[in-house]
């Protein structure tokens, strides 16, 4: 896939101000501090377009980014940030998981895991709630070129074997690096060959009045 054009479209908290979910829809999710922004940018080739932070957790809204014309990249916050208050992160995984769990046009959440690390519970914890939500969702680990590629792959190795003690099949996965451009053809591949099939799915109209 060529990108042509990546544009910042809105970003909020209602699902009834997102746009009409006429085009697909690729949900990048993540423990706060993954590497996320860093990964947008360079999947469409455009820096600062997903806005890099030092202070995790600061993505605290859901903001959809327009790729050629034909689909969406769907930027929301990051979980597990220690420092928010309990009510405020009730807030946010209230209407990430409405978002997710209610979006007609949602392909697939492309969960982001830090490759240096063994399996982090969160991260089981939330391809678990996919899971047992029918959510189809692939995994995208990111800063491989941090450590060795041997390492990487052991630590993927470990993450799989978790996740296979709790599904079926393990999921697609990719190695990336934001610095490298590691991995980019690959996870554009994937979201070419998925928007292919996708039809505009039936939707509520008034919902996005």
């Amino acid at each position: 896939m060529i990108i042509k054009s990546a544009e910042f479209i809105c970003s909020n908290t209602q699902i009834s101000k997102l746009p009409p979910p006429t085009k697909p829809e690729y949900a990048f999710i993540g423990r706060s501090n993954v590497g996320k922004s860093s990964l947008i940018n360079m999947l469409v080739q455009k820096k600062g377009l997903a806005k890099t932070s030092q202070t995790p957790g600061k993505t605290q809204l859901i903001n959809h980014f327009y790729v050629n014309e034909t689909w969406y990249i769907v930027d929301l916050p990051g979980y597990g940030y220690a420092r928010a208050s309990k009510s405020k992160k009730a807030d946010w995984n209230k209407f990430i998981q409405t978002y997710l769990d209610k979006r007609e046009s949602l392909q697939c959440v492309m969960v982001l895991i830090d490759s240096r690390l063994e399996p982090q519970k969160i991260d089981l914890e939330f391809c678990i709630w996919l899971g047992e939500k029918g959510l189809p969702f692939a995994l995208i680990f990111t800063k491989a070129d941090k450590q060795s590629s041997i390492k990487t792959d052991q630590n993927i190795a470990k993450f799989r074997k978790a996740i296979l003690d709790m599904f079926e099949e393990a999921p697609q996965h990719f190695v990336t690096s934001a610095e490298t451009m590691f991995g980019r053809d690959e996870v554009l591949a994937f979201i070419s060959k998925v928007n292919q099939g996708f039809e505009i799915p039936e939707f509520d109209k008034e919902r996005y009045s």
